[in-house]
């Protein structure tokens, strides 16, 4: 059977959370943290990342209002970043919904004892797992 490895991207203005999935394309993992330094830099970490792990689609959490609308400042600097990568990037760019998946992360990490504190990019990460988990379980049902 062929991998399926995907790419979860939980976009922010100063870290980028990825996830990735095991090669069934099943099960989503917080896999690591950049840093949003400049759009061109952040594109081309991420199409090492897609390279490196042979990956076949991106899924970018997209953060939808709370009421379900789309407009926003947050909505229009994803869009931007999406636009950059489809420049560069051949393979599908699929946007899930965001909402609650930070908070959903920050729970998951005090359930297990931990604290956040300085370790933000530990949310980024689980974020982006979440959200490339949502994408996963869609696609199966």
């Amino acid at each position: 059977m062929a991998e399926r490895i995907y790419i979860g991207i939980d976009y922010g203005e100063r870290r980028i959370g990825l996830a990735r999935s095991d090669p069934t394309g099943l099960i989503a993992t917080a896999y690591k943290t950049i840093i949003n330094d400049s759009p061109v830099r952040v594109v081309a970490r991420i199409l090492d990342e897609i390279a490196s792990l042979d990956a076949m689609a991106v899924i970018v959490g997209y953060p939808v209002a709370p009421d379900g609308g789309t407009a926003g400042e947050r909505c229009r600097m994803v869009d931007d970043f999406i636009a950059r990568l489809e420049k560069k990037y051949p393979g599908p760019v699929y946007r899930v919904d965001e909402r609650g998946t930070s908070a959903e992360a920050e729970n998951i990490i005090h359930k297990h004892g931990k604290k956040i504190g300085r370790k933000k990019g530990r949310v980024d990460r689980l974020a982006a797992a979440i959200i490339l988990q949502r994408f996963l379980d869609e696609k199966k049902n």
